[in-house]
């Protein structure tokens, strides 16, 4: 049986997307909504709820629910795109998103820095690998959200009280990141916006360098009152950078991150997000609002899978 939409909207955190809902109904479009906490699929079932499904699960979906829906969204997309579907940020992206280690890994293949890290899945070599990247050092979890799950130790008497008392961060899938403590110059981050390969835009988060929550969004800002928000234009080559990355990884709307670092001056990348939070009151900060141009970028994908099923 046909789809009953044009696009489906597979979510997890409803307040997130209040505004991607209201451009589509807006534009006009024929969408559906698929809550991600209440879904459950048949694998022998053929049908789509649309031709074109857009993936907007949270990482930190595992901080709002025990029974979050990481790995079941992959198995579930999965099964959409072998029918045929474009999904949108699909199960191939999200194995990076769900892996700090592979994004690290994916940043170098494509010749950027990172911060010295090492990855263990078992905490009783955290202490060995934390001497190899040296103090302070970070401990944190490989499947982030939300800066959840990331702790700073000064010196190795801390860290080893932390591992004899078992309370190093240990993430949902049993990986840690043993990583070297990068001073950000000015305590800012760059995050680069990325929509069908090309850079969107790029925002300074100033304060962010001293806190680790960095989420763009409305809802994350409530009790962070210390960082600044405002749009950065970032060197060519750094443009460059974040849009090979994107290809790589076939990440088709989301951020990357980087810092200064301000030991050396060099940018260090840490992070792909394949949930793009697209800035709060993007009007004030950019002066036009990048749910249209994410419209704009679905209408000619509906259109190209209405044309194949015709």
């Amino acid at each position: 049986s046909p789809p009953l939409a044009d696009l489906a909207v597979f979510y997890e955190h409803p307040q997130w997307f209040e505004a991607l809902f209201a451009t589509l109904d807006r534009r006009g479009l024929n969408w559906t909504p698929i809550s991600i906490q209440d879904h459950t699929f048949d694998p022998a079932d053929t049908s789509l709820p649309a031709p074109v499904i857009l993936n907007r699960l949270a990482m930190s979906s595992f901080l709002r629910q025990e029974e979050h829906a990481l790995f079941y969204s992959m198995a579930a997309l999965d099964h959409w795109e072998g029918l045929g579907a474009r999904v949108i940020n699909g199960p191939g992206v999200l194995a990076y998103d769900t892996n700090k280690a592979r994004q690290l890994s994916l940043f170098r293949k494509a010749g950027l820095d990172i911060p010295a890290t090492r990855v263990a899945h078992r905490r009783e070599d955290v202490l060995r690998l934390a001497a190899q990247v040296g103090y302070p050092v970070m401990v944190k979890v490989n499947v982030g959200g939300s800066g959840t799950g990331m702790i700073r130790y000064e010196n190795e008497d801390e860290l080893a009280a932390a591992v004899a008392d078992e309370l190093t961060p240990v993430g949902v899938d049993g990986v840690a990141l043993i990583q070297a403590y990068v001073p950000a110059r000015d305590g800012r981050v760059i995050r680069c916006e990325v929509l069908d390969g090309k850079l969107l835009y790029a925002l300074a988060l100033d304060g962010a360098g001293s806190t680790f929550d960095l989420c763009p969004a409305d809802v994350c800002m409530v009790d962070k009152p210390t960082i600044t928000i405002s749009e950065f234009k970032p060197p060519g080559d750094i443009v460059r950078a974040v849009e090979k990355v994107a290809a790589m990884s076939g990440l088709d709307v989301g951020g990357i991150e980087y810092m200064v670092d301000d030991r050396d001056g060099r940018p260090k990348f840490y992070d792909l997000n394949a949930m793009s939070n697209f800035v709060a009151k993007p009007l004030e900060v950019l002066g036009w609002d990048p749910h249209d141009k994410l419209v704009d970028y679905l209408l000619p994908l509906i259109a190209e899978q209405q044309k194949a099923a015709a």
